[in-house]
């Protein structure tokens, strides 16, 4: 099945219990509201899908796995209620990846940048390429990973978050991102990235489904106020997004 609009699409299949989620967009993948709307409901779904065992969550292409949110979209944001609802999306796809029954195995093939990073983060496992080099740019345009800030210092933890958002406008290799615990591990190629990503989901597969999710409630504990929490930092943001400083920053990049 695959959905499609001017915004992007996303494109799902299910084979042995395996759900393969695919995003795109023409602009390195990033995110305007409506395809984050369409993947946290694709995500919530197969969720509660009798037939889906384990959900992999990739991008189109080759190159850059997310480019994070919109810049276009983020241009257009006029009020404090626009921005909270436009970050509202982030929160609403990392609410949905955190509290969805399956395993969800993220395959990163290329560069990610703020918000991808977020998502990387909210994924269960994730596998990636060599040139898998990750960014959080926020900072430099005025706002802050805020939103994305739970799900990713669960995985790396404050100090290397401060590592990766103080330093706004260098990437940080995929070898320090393995380091740090964001990817269980690293390939050279795309196609050694995609075996692995095999034979990691078909034995995820084969695992008792309730046991599994009995697993992914114990790795998500402590994260129950998220609901509130990620919609309060999404409301930070919006106000943010408004300044002088976060427009002219934007219309830079």
């Amino acid at each position: 099945m695959a959905l499609h609009n001017s915004t992007g699409s996303i494109s799902i299949s299910i084979e042995a219990t395996i759900a393969t989620v695919e995003f795109g967009h023409p602009a390195s993948n990033s995110f305007p509201s409506s395809l984050l709307k369409e993947l946290t409901t694709t995500i919530e779904t197969l969720g509660h899908n009798p037939e889906v065992g384990v959900v992999v969550l990739k991008s189109q292409g080759t190159a850059t796995f997310c480019a994070g949110a919109s810049f276009d979209e983020l241009l257009a944001v006029t009020t404090e209620a626009e921005g909270k609802t436009f970050f509202s999306g982030f929160a609403n796809l990392i609410n949905a990846m955190r509290k969805c029954p399956k395993i969800i195995v993220g395959r990163v093939q290329g560069k990610t940048v703020g918000g991808g990073v977020g998502i990387a983060a909210a994924c269960d496992y994730v596998l990636a390429t060599h040139e898998a080099s990750v960014k959080l740019s926020e900072l430099s345009i005025g706002i802050g990973p805020f939103v994305i800030e739970p799900a990713v210092s669960r995985k790396i933890g404050k100090t290397a978050l401060a590592e990766l958002s103080l330093v706004a406008g260098e990437w940080k290799s995929a070898a320090w991102a393995k380091e740090k615990g964001l990817f269980a591990n690293t390939f050279a190629t795309i196609e050694k990235l995609d075996e692995a990503v095999s034979i990691l989901t078909h034995q995820l597969a084969s695992y008792n489904p309730e046991a599994v999710t009995e697993m992914k409630k114990v790795l998500w504990e402590g994260t129950e106020h998220w609901d509130n929490l990620l919609v309060e930092r999404a409301a930070i943001t919006g106000k943010l997004v408004l300044s002088e400083a976060t427009k002219s920053a934007l219309k830079r990049n």
